[in-house]
């Protein structure tokens, strides 16, 4: 393609979409919403043009352009870790989206620095778009999708409508922020810490480097697998659990029944013992950097309010009373030794960069798995709680996927739910379209590899007041 020229987009209409996807639910057995295990069904591969870039700060972009662009560009924002350009989730969303007409776009922000790329993470993104329009011609539309820390950085597009973006598809987001998140988790560490650990120094915040978050991580996962073996290190592990927002329903297991404690503290502990702390502790020294200090402290906190918040709070009560341990006394003991402080210019920082903040400039859906222990469900809550204080409710959608997993969605999940993005971009309204029985049977009627969307409310977020 020559500069500033485009072919002529193939009319998609919302009714035609809706034919063709009634159509093929026809031939489709709907009885089971587990993913299939059949293949997806062969296609010819588009033309695709790649292109690619650098931003002034040093950022590269990518974009594919297929040549039967249906005129609406995709600028897809990558999550934590990632060093190279990304323009979509993976590479079966890719190549289904290339087949289906839509250009696709994306940067790997500026992490010369540090892999929690928000400072720059926008603007890269934004003269990203800028930068393929000029290359391709002006798009008819455009649309934000974000994954994981990248879902932040969707969030905060769709709240700004920076780069003529029309709309933004949300998958596991961290729309909470990064204050948030340090805040809960440094509750769960602190916990550990202070209950499995009371004689060994553990530091928790202000980490100089990805190696030393590396250390903590392993002492607080080692104490948890030791404290697992018995009654009472169980009902510690549910409490540190309980202020980590984790899922009680663990990949490869089947889900506990509700009032099954045992069985609910067992798949929290696979989790942790699976390293999700040992993840979370070298990324905590980035986010560090980023924002020039420690964003989270727990002085002042009372641990008892805070687990009185929580959804978990029966499932810790009663493995406290099975163990005979006492848990008031562990409440005041956590309460009474919180003394980190917050380093208030971080905490300013993380506000400014690395929030969604309140409001909304254009509709997003956020999509999201329930179980989620990275980016746990109730993020969506906290969110949803904020945008409707802003007045802004009716541009955001939240829909839900029964599966273990951070990001774990189907290629069909994802499809259907940029379809249902596009209805409402089309029709002006939500509708029945971000619906879950609506896209269950869009996702389904796509002929990929299944779909699992249910009714769904994620609970509030645990996380404590602070001073």
């Amino acid at each position: 393609m020559t500069a500033r020229t485009r072919r002529t987009p193939a009319p998609r209409t919302p009714a035609t979409r809706t034919l063709t996807a009634l159509a093929a639910a026809l031939v489709l057995s709907l009885t089971s919403s587990s993913v299939s295990t059949a293949a997806p069904r062969a296609a010819a591969p588009p033309a695709v043009e790649r292109l690619t870039g650098t931003l002034p700060d040093g950022a590269a972009w990518i974009a594919d352009v297929p040549e039967n662009w249906n005129g609406t560009l995709i600028v897809f924002s990558h999550g934590f870790g990632v060093t190279v350009p990304q323009n979509a989730p993976r590479e079966a969303v890719r190549l289904r989206l290339l087949e289906e007409g839509y250009a696709l776009t994306g940067s790997s922000y500026d992490v010369s620095e540090t892999l929690w790329a928000l400072e720059s993470a926008e603007r890269d993104q934004v003269a990203t778009i800028a930068a393929v329009t000029d290359r391709i011609g002006e798009p008819t539309r455009t649309l934000s999708v974000g994954q994981s820390m990248g879902g932040l950085v969707n969030a905060r597009l769709a709240r700004s409508g920076a780069g003529g973006i029309d709309g933004a598809l949300g998958l596991c987001g961290l729309v909470a922020g990064a204050n948030d998140l340090h805040t809960y988790q440094l509750d769960a560490e602190y916990t550990i810490a202070r209950l499995l650990l009371p004689h060994t120094p553990v530091k928790l915040v202000d980490f100089a480097s990805e190696a030393e978050g590396a250390t903590t991580g392993r002492q607080l996962t080692d104490a948890v697998v030791a404290a697992q073996k018995t009654p009472e290190g169980r009902a510690r592990i549910a409490l540190a659990a309980a202020y980590l927002n984790l899922p009680t329903w663990a990949p490869g297991k089947d889900r506990p029944a509700a009032g099954d404690w045992e069985a609910q503290q067992a798949q929290q502990y696979e989790w942790l013992a699976q390293g999700v702390l040992n993840r979370v502790e070298p990324a905590r020294h980035h986010v560090e950097k980023a924002l020039g200090g420690n964003n989270s402290g727990n002085k002042g906190v009372d641990y008892a309010r805070v687990l009185a918040n929580s959804q978990h709070a029966p499932l810790v009560k009663a493995l406290y009373r099975k163990a005979g341990l006492d848990l008031r006394a562990d409440l005041r003991n956590l309460t009474s030794h919180a003394d980190i402080a917050a380093d208030p210019a971080a905490v300013a920082a993380g506000e400014r960069t690395s929030s969604a903040g309140r409001g909304l400039a254009v509709p997003l859906l956020d999509i999201h798995t329930v179980a989620d222990d990275l980016v746990p469900v109730e993020q969506e809550s906290r969110f949803a709680d904020r945008v409707r204080a802003s007045g802004d409710a009716a541009l955001l959608r939240q829909a839900y996927v029964e599966r273990q997993g951070h990001c774990a969605f189907t290629t069909a999940e994802t499809v259907a739910a940029l379809h249902a993005l596009e209805s409402r971009l089309d029709s002006g309204r939500w509708g029945a379209s971000a619906t879950p029985g609506a896209l269950q049977t869009a996702a389904l009627a796509l002929g990929l590899d299944g779909a699992a969307y249910v009714p769904y409310r994620p609970a509030d977020l645990t996380i404590g007041p602070r001073r």
